[in-house]
């Protein structure tokens, strides 16, 4: 259908991609040139893993600068686009009958704006955020994928941000050329495999995937990001791999797209 929106994990690793120029953030303007342009964004993000399922609902979200330890200059970012009520709405009624609460405190955290800065850099795009319920198991999220699926064909483009291989414990901070970590090229490698393969129901269970998963995935906040964009796919549509990397050992920088 050519109409039809595509879907978009980023892998945004470290919060400094919001004001580099690099080749993950070439990446995502290249994107945003490549791609129509929506009449509004639902982004799922990483940085909004709470015990509740909501959307922001508020028509001005403010940028929040949820990071600390970084240079004076990324403190002075903002991203000034504008919210949209109508599709949180939207969105709560999709997801019915799951309790969804509008929520008019939160705004945009750095999962959402380091990335769509690069995207959308004029800010003129309204975004909704949809949180990550942090109470639920994986084939919840990968569900409510499925029932935003509508959205696609309403001019929305749905985003998840995060990263498939996230492990600070082991990131050479200062060094985002190290030579990546074997299990973290051997888990993104089969990610990779699984996505082409369109084998959800191993990326969903992602925990028994051994060693490399869970090295990779030592928490499901980032990577649980990636499930509502497979659950957003339609059959036998086409995926590509439009950003590619491994920062600093340990952080996949892989972007997947959806159509």
């Amino acid at each position: 259908m050519a109409d039809r929106m595509p879907t978009i994990f980023f892998g945004h690793g470290n919060p400094m991609n919001a004001v580099s120029k690099n080749v993950y953030t070439d990446g995502w303007a290249s994107i945003g040139k490549s791609i129509p342009r929506p009449r509004a964004v639902l982004a799922v993000s990483a940085h909004w893993y709470v015990s509740a399922c909501a959307v922001t609902a508020g028509l001005a979200p403010r940028t929040i600068h949820d990071f600390g330890g970084f240079p004076e200059e990324l403190y002075q970012v903002e991203y000034p686009a504008p919210g949209s009520p109508d599709l949180a709405r939207r969105v709560k009624n999709l997801l019915s009958p799951v309790s969804v609460g509008l929520d008019e405190s939160w705004g945009l955290d750095h999962g959402t704006w380091l990335v769509l800065r690069h995207v959308f850099p004029n800010a003129d795009i309204p975004i909704v955020q949809l949180s990550i319920d942090q109470r639920q198991l994986p084939q919840f999220h990968y569900e409510i994928g499925k029932r935003l699926a509508p959205l696609r064909e309403e001019g929305v483009l749905v985003i998840g941000s995060g990263n498939i291989v996230h492990n600070l414990h082991t990131y050479a901070w200062g060094n985002p050329g190290a030579h990546p970590f074997d299990w973290a090229v051997g888990f993104e490698k089969r990610a990779r495999e699984l996505l082409l393969k369109g084998d959800d129901t191993v990326l969903v269970a992602y925990d028994r995937l051994g060693r490399d998963a869970m090295l990779s995935v030592p928490t499901p906040d980032h990577y649980l990001p990636l499930l509502y964009v497979l659950g957003l796919r339609k059959a036998k549509e086409r995926i590509s791999f439009p950003v590619q990397g491994v920062d600093g050992g340990s952080i996949s920088m892989l972007a997947v797209q959806i159509g």
